[in-house]
């Protein structure tokens, strides 16, 4: 059968690199990116000049209309989906809880949750012969990430719970559900929260003394989606370098 799987948020990072990976092991690759064409479309180039099959989609993951469409597109252009990584999601720039403004607040959430549950709604009508989705979650869902984004990490705890029931609603279909929770990892995500060197200043409080690489993050992702954890179910890898 045709692996097909959706990574959204897959044109920079940890999805870039699970796309990249996961075409090496014979995926049909379908990228979903909010607004960087640019970059979605060096991912897809990448794996075809490798012999892989990619397609880059623009759609708001957090819009249920736009991710109707989105699956629908896939449905027409690549076949019927059997693996997704729901990896879309941002950080907004450090702040204590009580400068969060609600409009901040409803952003993070909306982006960061919602768009797991339409994604995932959408994918398992399509599992008809099981499948398998795995949530990247974050090491901030178990440190609450105070001073800087206790927002993103509640959002994050809301994955991890998110994982768990989906993953014992859907067992008896064959579809697993696994999630991913990352620490701090060299992505452009840092900057994003405002502090590009973000790992430099804490790698020092990381056991293993370094920041992770999305290859990393992409391997254990991988493992999760294959056969090889086809006893995996409602359960997470930390990729957190023992912190």
């Amino acid at each position: 059968m045709n692996s097909i799987v959706l990574i959204t948020g897959g044109g920079r990072g940890i999805g870039a690199a699970t796309a990249k990976h996961l075409a090496q092991q014979g995926y049909s690759i379908c990228i979903n990116y909010l607004s960087n064409k640019e970059a979605a479309n060096k991912v897809v180039t990448d794996i075809k000049n490798h012999g892989g099959k990619a397609i880059a989609i623009q759609a708001d993951v957090s819009n249920e209309e736009e991710v109707l469409t989105l699956f629908k597109t896939i449905d027409e252009n690549v076949g019927q989906l059997t693996h997704l990584v729901n990896n879309a999601g941002i950080l907004l720039p450090q702040m204590k809880v009580t400068e969060m403004s609600a409009q901040r607040i409803n952003k993070i959430l909306t982006t960061n949750v919602t768009s797991y549950f339409l994604c995932a709604k959408e994918a398992i009508k399509r599992m008809k012969n099981g499948g398998s989705i795995v949530n990247v979650s974050s090491a901030a869902s178990r440190l609450g990430a105070p001073n800087e984004y206790v927002d993103y990490a509640a959002s994050k705890g809301a994955i991890d719970s998110f994982t768990t029931g989906l993953s014992l609603e859907v067992a008896s279909q064959n579809i697993r559900v696994n999630g991913v929770r990352p620490g701090f990892i060299h992505t452009d995500m840092h900057a994003d929260g405002g502090e590009a060197n973000r790992i430099e200043r804490v790698k020092s409080l990381i056991p293993l003394q370094r920041g992770g690489t999305p290859e990393e993050v992409a391997s254990a992702i991988a493992f999760l989606l294959s056969e090889q954890a086809s006893y995996i179910t409602g359960s997470f890898i930390e990729l957190a370098g023992g912190k």
